[in-house]
Order: C-alpha cells, then sequence, then structure tokens
C-alpha cells in the first residue's frame, strides 16, 4: 500500500510557478535550483570558515587587500568607537543599577553547531554559551535556579539567531549578573574551554545595562560564499564574467502548459556580475521581503513587520585560499547589509538571484518578485553552508567598510 502510493507521489506533475515577467530563458523550477544549488563542493566553503573561526585565516584573503583598512583576525574591519550604550559610568552604582552587563563578541562555525537557539537533545551555541556562563550567575539567582530543579545556567540574549550550518564571525550577545568580582578575561576562558577549535570568544566588554544586542544595532552583515564549480569540480564561469549560454531542455514542466515549455531552454550558467546587477536594485530601498522569506510567524508576513532597508547589496568573483592538496576554488562573493534581516531572507535572495541570472531576467527582476502573491514565485533557499554573519553594528553604517566597494 505505501509503495502504491509512493508511486503515485512519483508520477504527480511538478506544479512551477507561472512567471510573468519576462526573460532570455526559461526559469529554474524549485526542484532544479535545489539541486543545481547543492550540487556544490560545499565542504571547501566550510573548511575556510572553521579555519577563520580558528584564527589560522581571515576574510580579506578573498578581496583586495589595499580595499580593507584596519582589520583584526577574523580578517573584519575594526568597528568604530564605543557608542553611548556601550560605555559604563565610573561612578559607583547601587540597587539595581550594581548589576554588571557584558558585550560577548564570539566566533564560530557553523556545521559544527545545530544553530544558535537553544533546543532540546541538540548541540547549539547558545546551549554551550549559557552553559559556560553558569558560575558567573549571582547567588540569588543560582538558588532560585536549582530550587525549581533547573540547570545552573547564564542567559546569553544574541543579536540574531541564526540557522544550522550558519557561521557567525563577530556574532554580539550580552550577558548580565550581580555578582560583583566577575572579570571580562573570566567570561572569555570559560567560554574558550567549552568547545575549542569551535567556538571562539573575539572580545569581552563591560557595558551599559540599557545596551541590547538586537534593539541597540543598527545595521547587520551577511557574507555568502556560493562556490562556482559543481559537485564534480567543473567551472560554472568563463572566467570574465560574461553569461555563457550551456542550456539544455526542461525535464520538468507545468501541468497546465506542458507542450508550451517542452522546447523552452534553460541556462546553467550565470554571470556574476549579472547577479551583481541585480542586487544593487536593492540597495538604499526600504521594502517588503516577505516574498524572501521562509518559516515566519504569520503576525510577521505583513506590514511593517516584513520590510527591511538594504544599506549594502553586492557580488563579486573570488578565490579560495589554496588548499594543500593544490587545488583552487573559484567563488561568488554576495554581501549584503541591512538594519534587519527575516528568516532566510538572505539564503533566499542569493538563489532568486542566481536563477534571475541564469535565466537572463531584467535587472530589476528581483524588485519586480517584491510584488508576487506566492513565496513559490522566489528560489528555495541556497544552503547554509554558504552563509556567514560577519558582524553587527551599533554606530551608523558606513560603506567605505564594505568588503565589496563597487563603483
Amino acid at each position: 500500500m505505501n509503495n502504491q502510493r509512493h508511486m503515485e507521489i512519483q508520477t504527480q506533475p511538478y506544479v512551477h510557478y507561472d512567471h510573468t515577467h519576462p526573460c532570455k530563458y526559461a526559469r529554474w523550477t524549485a526542484r532544479e535550483s535545489f539541486q543545481f544549488m547543492y550540487a556544490r563542493p560545499w565542504q571547501r566553503v566550510n573548511d575556510f570558515y572553521l579555519n577563520i573561526v580558528r584564527g589560522n585565516l581571515s576574510l580579506q584573503l578573498l578581496f583586495e587587500p589595499e580595499s580593507l583598512p584596519d582589520h583584526n583576525d577574523t580578517g573584519i574591519a575594526a568597528l568604530s568607537d564605543k557608542t553611548e550604550l556601550e560605555s559604563v559610568a565610573s561612578e559607583d552604582r547601587c540597587g539595581r543599577w550594581a548589576r554588571l552587563t557584558f558585550k560577548i563578541v564570539l566566533s564560530y562555525h557553523g556545521g559544527s553547531f545545530d544553530g544558535w537557539q537553544k533546543q532540546p537533545g541538540l548541540n547549539t551555541v547558545q546551549s554551550i554559551v549559557e552553559g559556560s556562563l553558569g558560575k558567573f550567575v549571582d547567588e540569588k539567582k543560582t538558588q532560585l535556579l536549582k530550587d525549581k530543579g533547573l540547570p545552573v545556567e547564564g542567559c546569553a540574549v544574541v543579536a540574531g539567531r541564526t540557522d544550522k550550518g550558519v557561521t557567525g564571525l563577530r556574532q554580539v550577545c550580552s550577558f548580565y549578573t550581580w555578582k560583583k568580582d566577575v572579570k571580562p578575561r573570566d567570561i572569555e576562558d570559560a567560554i574558550n574551554y567549552a568547545a575549542p577549535g569551535k567556538l571562539r570568544v573575539i572580545s569581552v566588554s563591560e557595558v551599559s545595562r540599557v545596551f541590547h544586542p538586537n534593539f541597540s544595532a543598527k545595521w547587520r552583515r551577511y557574507l555568502y560564499i556560493f562556490p562556482l564549480t559543481d559537485g564534480v569540480y567543473r567551472e560554472q564561469s568563463n572566467g570574465d564574467g560574461e553569461f555563457c549560454d550551456s542550456s539544455r531542455h526542461n525535464e520538468i514542466h507545468n501541468s497546465s502548459s506542458r507542450d508550451e515549455l517542452e522546447n523552452e531552454k534553460k541556462s546553467y550558467v550565470f554571470s556574476v556580475s549579472k547577479v551583481n546587477r541585480l542586487l544593487q536594485k536593492l540597495e538604499g530601498k526600504l521594502l517588503s521581503y516577505k516574498m524572501f522569506a521562509r518559516d515566519t510567524k504569520a503576525s510577521r508576513n505583513e506590514g511593517p513587520p516584513t520590510e527591511c532597508f538594504v544599506y549594502h547589496a553586492c557580488a563579486i568573483e573570488a578565490r579560495l585560499p589554496t588548499t594543500d592538496c593544490g587545488e583552487e576554488t573559484k567563488v561568488m562573493c554576495v554581501e549584503l547589509v541591512a538594519n534587519r534581516f527575516l528568516r532566510k531572507m538572505v539564503r533566499v535572495l542569493v538563489a532568486t538571484s542566481i536563477r534571475e541570472a541564469a535565466a537572463g531576467a531584467e535587472d530589476d527582476a528581483l524588485l519586480k518578485l517584491m510584488d508576487a502573491t506566492c513565496r513559490r514565485a522566489t528560489a528555495p533557499p541556497a544552503p547554509p553552508d554558504g552563509l556567514c554573519l560577519v558582524d553587527v553594528g551599533y554606530t551608523e553604517f558606513d560603506s567605505e567598510k564594505c568588503f565589496i566597494l563597487i563603483k
């Protein structure tokens, strides 16, 4: 019975979203997009991120050195002076103001954890961090947790949760305690000891009690590294950034128009410069990205909760550092900076940009997709392996600090 049902599901036609926007080639279906995105040597990207987390490499290796002034060991531009929220008054504090609040900047490898958020039975960044902070919890809270039969753990508030597989290079979280003898170095040592080689503290500093990693942030920066080779390591670029004609007949059709689509061709090679032009149309605009979000609550599917202001959106071709075996991987780097991001928004933007670039769509294709009425109009999320949260900003955004500076 189950085998028969499985066969029926396999023979059912795949319903593709009916796009009305013009393009040179037919667009990929969701299944084709998924297969194209995942047929990449993602382990090379994972290894690159892991070496950055361990302090062996830096992001600077992907870009022109002269465009990256003042970097730390992760290759990320040095943050500006402390904001008012991050400064600590020197006078003695008493009562509820005696609470100590610490800003913790973390670097962790996404492939080694099941995401940030603590979940039962899973190895998450939050569970390790909060477990490490347990020794710094004040006596009153410690007793309260013991009375309830709960483990003695600290509470870490984060700037933004990351999914399983997504790396964080300068993730920001905060922790507070009424224990007065806690030193930043003690917190750093405790967390570094918990998961060496996978989780590393960049810095710990005492900040104002009104500082909030999420609500105080003015912008977030993400980087997506997409290998330009497929699963058998064939180049997907012609080297000069121009579109290469490598098309084949569509094998998955819309059941309502199968005859019409059988003769249409689809390109499976895209231009990095085309992806860049698509993304740059998003810069400097406050738009609703609900079509580019996934798994969001109903309350965040309409109106202002879906609106994001993109400061910077660019893509360039780069190369990962040569491996010990002498292998070099061409990659596309996508840099996105915005005041906020919706769930899986970056991954959907990257996948949809690649799909539209391969189809030869117009440069404003992403803007037109904002008006779609169904999320099937955008591509499935790109793999989490290529995504990393670069840093979080608490001062006004400065475009000169970006990696990709395209005039």
